[in-house]
């Protein structure tokens, strides 16, 4: 299995995701497929660094996260449960990495930028990045949870209160508080 793993992570390249991934993937990587996780990889690798990062605001640490997830998947897939959501598995995975990633370290600095140091693109210009970064640091932790896991990973709010512990209205209110204040906030940036 850990061939199986580190031949999809020698890519090392984020993409965007082309469609949500589908429970046959994770019975082919528990069947120890590698191009199975290659093909997981490439639909969820851009949500699954996001999420990552909007939780531990630090591009290395996200990009840790990342790699130990598709571990995770590869030693983990047998034991899936098929339940119509693989994508909520994934991230539900991407969490508790990421939240035991923040327990054993010191309080971290804010957001850095979403580019890693390898320099990979995960926006299609240097600009949107730009915005997108100083945008998302004028959010709270949880309305950029909630941002991302809707824009980037395609989840519906109902998905996001479950993955998140939360009631769906307070999803609802902040989603649209983090909309609010990214609107506010871009217009602020026209005027000047």
């Amino acid at each position: 299995m850990l061939f199986c793993a580190t031949s999809a992570m020698k890519k090392n390249q984020i993409t965007s995701p082309s469609s949500a991934p589908d429970e046959g993937l994770i019975a082919q990587i528990a069947a120890g497929r590698a191009e199975a996780l290659a093909s997981l990889y490439r639909q969820t690798n851009s949500s699954v660094y996001g999420f990552a990062l909007s939780i531990v605001k630090n591009s290395a640490d996200a990009e840790d996260i990342m790699q130990e997830t598709y571990l995770r998947i590869c030693s983990c897939a047998g034991g899936y449960s098929p339940q119509g959501k693989p994508m909520a598995w994934i991230l539900t995975i991407v969490k508790n990495l990421a939240l035991m990633k923040l327990r054993s370290q010191k309080p971290v600095s804010p957001l850095e930028d979403w580019d890693p140091p390898d320099g990979r693109d995960h926006f299609r210009a240097s600009e949107d990045r730009i915005v997108l970064a100083a945008a998302l640091r004028y959010l709270s932790d949880d309305e950029r949870q909630i941002l991302i896991l809707h824009a980037v990973s395609g989840l519906k709010q109902r998905e996001i209160a479950s993955l998140l512990e939360l009631k769906l209205t307070t999803v609802l209110s902040k989603y649209r508080r983090a909309l609010k204040k990214l609107k506010s906030h871009l217009m602020e940036g026209e005027r000047c």
